[in-house]
């Protein structure tokens, strides 16, 4: 990647030089090039050397860190754009077993797949017990905010559980995963692994009974007039959407004024 970005440079100064047949009037170049190419080499095993680090750090966090999770309690903007991709800083309030509930600050790119996570205003976090250094895990955040699809099939109910969007069972369920060594793929079978097995379907089958005994019946459901709780939500939306980049500055305000107006 370095000599793609320019780091041919040296090279070619250094190719020239010799090609010449070492001209005095040309050793200029033999200098040029070899501080460019010591430059390359130094700037090409930093980057290398920065990827394996934060490569391990990720692989220690996944293997030793308690899968916990966070609470967005803030969304501000930092002014800052990554490939026009805009940087916010979230307030988070990070809670998980054996942990200590804590607040910490996080920047991240706010693009457009991550609107939806963060508009759910909770996110999956792998947090190491001993730093309280953490990261936010975007898959498992994903899956447990409802962005995507959770089925569980047991083959002695011959039923299919649909969970998406429940992030209790979910957030255990990825737990009892994690503590198997199980990692996040688009479809996991347990049948090889009895326990796993065994842990999962019985989360399964208590949020499905827990949801069919407080779920109301169909001719029960009415929509509710417009709340405070509902009003909250709206706003933290119409916020997250604003720190993101979607809409304006003069769209945020008009919408705002609409929803306090309909209080």
């Amino acid at each position: 990647m370095v000599l793609l970005c320019g780091g041919l440079v040296g090279p070619i100064f250094l190719g020239v030089y010799f090609a010449t047949g070492q001209d005095p009037l040309m050793r200029w170049m033999f200098w040029t090039g070899l501080l460019v190419t010591a430059i390359d080499v130094l700037a090409a095993l930093a980057l290398a050397g920065y990827g394996a680090d934060a490569q391990a750090k990720s692989a220690h966090l996944e293997a030793h860190g308690v899968l916990g999770l966070a609470q967005i309690l803030g969304m501000a903007e930092t002014n800052t754009r990554i490939n026009d991709r805009p940087v916010v800083k979230l307030s988070l309030r990070i809670s998980g077993p054996g942990l200590a509930t804590f607040d910490a600050e996080d920047r991240v790119i706010a693009d457009v797949t991550r609107l939806g996570v963060l508009t759910a205003g909770r996110l999956a976090v792998l947090v190491d017990p001993a730093t309280g250094r953490f990261r936010i895990d975007w898959e498992r955040s994903s899956l447990i905010t409802g962005q995507m699809p959770a089925t569980f099939a047991i083959a002695e109910d011959d039923a299919t559980y649909d969970l998406t969007g429940q992030v209790e069972p979910l957030m255990e369920i990825l737990q009892i995963l994690k503590a198997n060594g199980i990692g996040m793929t688009s479809m996991v079978d347990l049948r090889n692994n009895p326990v796993a097995r065994g842990q999962v379907q019985a989360v399964v089958r208590r949020a499905a009974a827990q949801w069919a005994q407080h779920a109301p019946p169909p001719a029960a459901v009415h929509l509710p007039p417009t709340s405070e709780v509902s009003t909250a939500r709206r706003l933290q939306e119409l916020e997250t959407l604003r720190a993101t980049g979607a809409i304006s500055q003069d769209e945020y305000t008009a919408k705002r004024q609409q929803i306090i107006a309909d209080l």
